[in-house]
């Protein structure tokens, strides 16, 4: 919701999401460069905009390890409720893909020390960070598996390391297939996102995605598991609460110092 894609609607788009029924919203960071914007969202509504500090997969380049420092002095002013956007990604490029294992292993055991949940990103490498995930579990990682599209086996394995499924817009697209898999996965292991500006789901496919499009994914997670939206809300609402406000039960408190 920081990036340039809202500079011309910020306000409109957190009202749109009030109206929604959004309470919070959760920023995944980026990378370095991202740091400012994400901070100046946070700073325009304290209460409803609430950080997590990562370094993406896609930004894991050739200075990775100065990225990554600068990520970890910025996670350790205390101003975040997470640790991500982290993890793997094969889709675009495989060159970096042993440094991206390396970061993202290093950023798990951040998630550990500090007792953030982190948030993963498993684009083409859902196997293979699940994997790693298990390799690091010892039993204090915590979070989500961001954008989740693998299978109920997957979904079972992810649930049984202790973390959750990040279910967005993907749901209602027909080509992707996830009915099924919805259907068979147990909703309080479900926490609803939208990947905004990305992902939109139906209607507004293919068009810029925002937070108030989340009630639209409720709709449709109802829709597959035969409940009504409200139910759907409630239950994904106090998983969310419960895994990023443990300790912070109160949204209307903030740490964070402009």
């Amino acid at each position: 919701m920081y990036l340039p894609e809202f500079d011309d609607d910020r306000a409109g788009m957190t009202d749109r999401a009030r109206k929604a029924g959004v309470e919070a919203v959760i920023l995944p960071n980026i990378d370095e460069g991202s740091v400012g914007r994400l901070r100046e969202l946070m700073a325009f509504d304290p209460v409803f905009y609430r950080g997590a500090m990562g370094l993406h997969p896609c930004s894991v380049r050739e200075n990775w390890r100065q990225q990554l420092d600068a990520i970890a002095a910025e996670l350790d002013r205390g101003w975040y409720i997470g640790v991500g956007e982290v993890g793997t990604d094969r889709y675009w490029d495989l060159q970096w893909i042993e440094a991206q294992e390396e970061v993202f292993a290093e950023q798990l055991r951040w998630s550990r020390e500090k007792d953030l949940p982190v948030i993963i990103h498993s684009r083409d490498s859902l196997e293979e960070n699940i994997a790693i995930v298990e390799k690091y579990q010892d039993g204090r990682l915590r979070g989500i598996f961001h954008c989740f599209n693998g299978t109920v086996e997957q979904g079972k394995r992810i649930l049984d390391l202790g973390l959750l499924l990040g279910i967005g817009g993907v749901i209602s697209f027909k080509n992707a297939g996830l009915g099924p898999v919805m259907a068979a996965l147990p909703l309080e292991g479900m926490v609803l996102e939208t990947d905004a500006p990305y992902l939109a789901p139906v209607p507004h496919r293919g068009k810029r995605n925002e937070s108030a499009y989340v009630a639209l994914v409720a709709r449709q997670l109802a829709a597959y598991k035969g409940l009504e939206f409200e139910e759907v809300a409630r239950v994904t609402t106090h998983v969310t609460k419960t895994l990023f406000f443990t300790g912070k039960a109160d949204l209307e408190k903030s740490n964070f110092v402009n």
